[in-house]
């Protein structure tokens, strides 16, 4: 092992509990780990198995699942896991086996409740629920408070009985419920469980000792805390942490000082909540590790063991902040989603071979927000790991894949793991397709890892490689292979207006790819997400820029684009001063810029360059061609439906893996 590495795996003292490396698999909300009744599911032993096989030391199970949330007062809330004890028992004590096996722990999260995050949901005040600020929140009777923490209490002890070792309190962040009893800007309370920050800490107090004195001192009890809000008000994140309303950085620093006092044993922090999601859920235009620095103001304040995670996913930045101190773990969510072997990876010293994490929340979170399977978007085997695998060939065959972006380099890489022979041929000379505009991006770097990932794993399988290799139908039928996949990609999208073949104009892809535009201002043609990528990217860099978007609002089309990824793009459009102009259409590209059609009528809008960035087309299927030719053909990705980096994987994996 690099001794650049080796900070990250000393072992970790937590209470009475030794870990084996400063690796942890984060908690996250996966409904498919768990069964009708809150038990292991076999793809949650799979999903938990993989993680501790993958080298995690830590392991925390979600909060939000029949097992761990615990509500007595309102039916949303009211599941629990003595509705079917000896159920969940059985399978805690199989998976808890198959985690010793590998040297792992494993820590549940314990919930008080969503409180104003989940519609009916009770609050320590009544305040604005966050799915609808118009509608207040009941506030919890002094009774009912009790009764939450006397049921955490008991759940604790269950867990205990189950052969867990401990459990982490969930949580003083993202503003569920404990999270609104500590803050003065959402608890409003006259008794003892508000007031001054003592009382606004009363339950996380009344918790930990109810849990250590029925479950003993040496039971483990963990405390997730975000240590700054983000927020201005309700619903109104704060882009750098300006007019700050819910959790400064000094209070929270104040808040780890009394968890540590109370006896609790470690804290896993990190920062924001569901009014500023984009730092609960970071997406990628979030640079890595900027929790770092107020993680190590955190270490500085307690002598207990501080573990921090938001966007932690960079194994040299973690090292470092390791082995100065500044922290003592990472906790990993979404880069255990995207590669349950990420440590077992830097361990061998082969971190080029971690799959990453794009931030891109669609897979995840984002798939949860719109009632899809949560899984991850790079990793279409994450959370159904029992169900979904790839298993090897009855039959060797002769694969060609048609097409180097990355659903072809996905099902390349599928049909290589399964034994066949394979060969991917790209027309032009560089393997990538659209992640290589997409990732020119300084903000989307993780695209251009993906594409050099994707590469590694092909070299590493022995898949034959062939780029400027453009195929005809009549090319694939003279190499005669037993499969072809077609993964022939989109391209973008040029309407049919006056003008449009002025030099001035560019498509979204050349732009990207080649040379620096010149000119200072630019109209990007298109208020999509490509469209508002492209738009910020030349504003960063100095550009005046206009977007142009035919619909009332920018990220209206396409695939939705998960809430925090959202947020943070608006915020940083506006930052940047982007010019909106929506509901306009492109009716002519002139010699000063272009003109657009809008509810006022028509507008002349100064342009050097026009930036095309209005979609993608299917390029044309060469199926039709092949019947007959006596082989299986398949089509994936966008050359079947465009889609985003998500759906192209999803479908070369799914036609990969029964290749």
């Amino acid at each position: 092992m690099s001794t650049t590495y080796s900070p990250l795996f000393q072992p970790l003292q937590i209470g009475s509990l030794t870990i084996k490396n400063r690796f942890c698999a984060g908690p996250l909300t996966l409904p498919s780990l768990h069964g009708p009744f809150g038990e292991f599911s076999p793809d949650g032993l799979a999903y938990f198995e993989e993680r501790a096989k993958g080298g995690f030391g830590l392991i925390y199970t979600g909060a939000f699942h029949p097992d761990t949330l615990v509500d007595p007062v309102h039916p949303l809330d009211s599941k629990q896991p003595l509705k079917a004890p000896k159920t969940f028992r059985r399978t805690a004590v199989e998976l808890l086996e198959r985690l010793d096996a590998y040297g792992a722990k494993m820590l549940p999260q314990v919930s008080m409740g969503y409180g104003r995050n989940a519609l009916g949901c009770f609050c320590p005040s009544e305040i604005p629920y966050y799915h609808d600020p118009a509608r207040l929140a009941p506030a919890l009777t002094r009774d009912q408070i009790k009764q939450k923490i006397d049921q955490m209490i008991a759940t604790a002890a269950f867990f205990q009985q189950c052969g867990f070792p401990g459990i982490e309190v969930h949580a003083m962040h993202w503003g569920y419920l404990l999270d609104q009893f500590a803050m003065s800007f959402m608890n409003h309370r006259g008794d003892e469980y508000g007031g001054d920050l003592e009382n606004r800490l009363r339950c996380a107090r009344e918790i930990l000792e109810g849990v250590k004195a029925a479950c003993g001192s040496k039971f483990v009890v963990s405390m997730r805390l975000a240590l700054k809000t983000y927020m201005k008000g309700y619903n109104q994140p704060s882009l750098h942490g300006e007019d700050e309303v819910g959790r400064t950085l000094e209070e929270g620093l104040e808040i780890a000082r009394r968890l540590e006092a109370y006896g609790y044993d470690c804290l896993s922090v990190d920062f924001g909540q569901y009014d500023s999601f984009y730092y609960a859920a970071p997406p990628c235009y979030m640079e890595k590790g900027r929790v770092i620095d107020l993680a190590a103001e955190a270490k500085k304040t307690v002598n207990i063991p501080i573990l921090c995670g938001g966007r932690m996913n960079d194994p040299d930045l973690a090292a470092q902040a390791v082995a100065q101190g500044k922290l003592d773990a990472i906790v990993l969510g979404r880069p255990s989603l995207a590669d349950p072997a990420y440590p077992q990876k830097v361990a061998m010293g082969c971190p080029q071979d971690i799959r990453p994490c794009i931030g891109c929340n669609q897979g995840c979170i984002g798939a949860l927000k719109i009632g899809r399977r949560a899984g991850c978007a790079v990793n279409p085997q994450a959370a159904r790991e029992s169900t979904f695998g790839l298993t090897p060939a009855l039959k060797k065959k002769d694969v060609l894949v048609v097409g180097g972006g990355v659903a072809g380099m996905e099902a390349a890489r599928c049909a290589a793991l399964r034994g066949h022979e394979v060969t991917l041929c790209e027309g032009s000379t560089r393997l990538g397709g659209n992640l290589i505009p997409a990732g020119a991006h300084e903000f989307k770097t993780e695209l251009s890892e993906l594409n050099a990932w994707y590469q590694g794993q092909l070299a590493k399988l022995g898949v034959q490689v062939e780029t400027g290799m453009a195929l005809t139908a009549r090319d694939i039928r003279d190499r005669r292979p037993d499969a072809v996949v077609l993964a022939t990609g989109a391209a973008p999208t040029v309407p049919k207006v006056e003008g449009i073949d002025s030099p001035k104009v560019i498509d979204c892809v050349t732009a990207l790819t080649g040379a620096e535009l010149p000119g200072r201002n630019i109209l990007v043609v298109g208020g999509g997400l490509v469209g508002c990528e492209t738009a910020l990217g030349y504003a960063q860099a100095g550009k005046k820029v206009t977007i142009l978007e035919a619909l009332p609002d920018i990220l209206s089309a396409g695939i939705p684009v998960p809430e925090m990824n959202e947020s943070m793009l608006r915020d940083l459009l506006a930052e940047a001063k982007v010019t909106l102009k929506t509901g306009c259409r492109l009716t002519k590209v002139t010699d000063t810029g272009a003109v657009a059609a809008g509810p006022d009528g028509e507008e002349a809008l100064p342009a050097d360059h026009v930036v095309l960035a209005v979609g993608f087309t299917s390029r044309p299927s060469l199926a039709a061609e092949l019947e007959g030719a006596g082989m299986e053909v398949y089509q994936v990705g966008d050359g079947s439906q465009v889609g985003s980096v998500m759906t192209a994987i999803g479908s070369a994996y799914t036609v990969g893996r029964k290749l």
